[in-house]
């Protein structure tokens, strides 16, 4: 059983993982670059105030928060294929049509409506690695797909800036819109729900991990419905977690670029330069802590560690100031890295600490709560950059909401968790020691 493992998961590597990092990496493509436009003159091109773009920034989150727990219900109830087929199609279009418009209310009306049809995508996704991985297996499952969001970044910080220095930010939409309309035949035709439907598994590859996945909820708690796990103390602290930390995660995607810009005086292109190395850096360290927390079974202890040190290096970018730009910048990358580090251990604690019927939907939930978190986060860090001319009270703030996250993951004890190999290969549990 064991070497059978080994050999499916080869399999299952190699063919999913490609999918779902593509997948991803253009619905992040097209929710991020509205920061380069920002940057590059749209405001003036719309007649845009700043406190509307610091809402237009912020408004894609808002649509993004209401439809993650509906999202995630179909695609556990019936197909993650159909619906990523559809999401990827509108979301395509929509971001094309961004590079269109003619005045500040239809960018509202698309920022608002984008945000709506990606937030399906990364709980229908997080169902999709649980139908097909693992518990020993799912932290580097969630962490291959969530790098299509750093790795999409790091491209397209200087794609876009070329774009947009050699074009316009129009065509930067238009151009990087199209793909995901492309890729939605493609998904159509690679992707497969679940293993039984797999043409290129063997019919013992298809039992053999099928059997693996039952036997995981086995001693797992029953949760009756989605009601009892969105009242569980554990989901709600997760989802308050979650919540203070994408409010650093997304104030920094979004607005970098214009805080390199103003703060160096440089032109787009450099600016996407500067701009890729945080994500660069990010890669780096998603994969050896996931990899780490999958080789341990510990999950909490390699989530806290890294926000509390991006907390502490976005107080020491505030510390040095404008007058210290490069030192300044050396922390920035260390907060990017480590804001990303943790999501891989992170989406792995609740389908271990929630059965099946229910876990979809309640990793929707915390999701949709970062989505909040963003909304806030990307409005608040435009308003205070906006108002104040310079980033340092929006490093505090970020800050300050990374160093709440990090404390409250430490007051996490998911029992069902951090199990070691042997148990996560055989779905036995025990107590959670921290």
């Amino acid at each position: 059983m064991q070497s059978q493992t080994v050999k499916l998961a080869s399999r299952r590597w190699w063919y999913i993982m490609p999918i779902v990092f593509i997948t991803y990496s253009l619905a992040y493509l097209d929710r991020a670059n509205y920061g380069f436009a920002a940057a590059s003159g749209m405001a003036a091109d719309l007649n845009i105030t700043p406190g509307l773009s610091s809402l237009l920034g912020a408004l894609f989150f808002l649509g993004y928060f209401f439809f993650q727990v509906p999202g995630a219900i179909y695609a556990q109830r019936h197909s993650v294929k159909q619906l990523i087929f559809v999401s990827l199609i509108l979301w395509g279009s929509l971001a094309t049509l961004t590079g269109v418009v003619s005045s500040a209310y239809w960018l509202i009306v698309i920022r608002f409506m984008l945000g709506v049809v990606e937030a399906v995508v990364m709980p229908a996704m997080l169902v999709y690695l649980c139908h097909w991985f693992t518990r020993a297996e799912r932290s580097r499952a969630n962490t291959f797909l969530i790098l299509g969001n750093p790795v999409t970044m790091l491209w397209m910080s200087v794609v876009s800036g070329y774009l947009i220095q050699h074009y316009s930010w129009r065509w930067m939409f238009i151009i990087e819109g199209l793909p995901a309309v492309i890729w939605a035949f493609i998904w159509w035709r690679l992707a497969d729900d679940r293993p039984a439907q797999a043409k290129w598994l063997s019919q013992q590859e298809k039992d053999d991990l099928q059997a693996a996945l039952a036997a995981e909820q086995v001693g797992m708690k029953p949760v009756k419905n989605y009601a009892e796990a969105f009242r569980s103390g554990k989901v709600i602290t997760l989802s308050l977690q979650f919540f203070l930390w994408s409010v650093g995660v997304y104030g920094f995607v979004l607005w970098l670029p214009s805080i390199l810009k103003q703060g160096a005086q440089m032109d787009m292109i450099e600016a996407g330069w500067l701009s890729s190395l945080p994500y660069l850096a990010a890669v780096i360290g998603m994969l050896v802590v996931s990899w780490f927390s999958d080789r341990m079974q510990k999950r909490k202890r390699f989530v806290w560690p890294p926000l509390l040190l991006a907390a502490l290096a976005f107080y020491g970018s505030y510390a040095l100031g404008s007058d210290h730009f490069w030192g300044s910048y050396a922390l920035l990358v260390v907060a990017g890295a480590c804001m990303y580090a943790p999501y891989g251990p992170f989406f792995a604690i609740v389908p271990e600490i929630l059965p099946a019927n229910v876990a979809g939907g309640a990793m929707a939930l915390i999701n949709s709560m970062g989505a909040l978190g963003s909304f806030a986060g990307s409005y608040l860090v435009g308003y205070l950059n906006a108002s104040t001319g310079n980033p340092g009270a929006s490093y505090l703030l970020m800050s300050g909401a990374l160093l709440l996250s990090a404390l409250l993951t430490l007051l996490l004890k998911p029992s069902g968790c951090d199990l070691d190999v042997k148990q996560a290969a055989t779905a036995a549990f025990k107590p959670c020691k921290h």
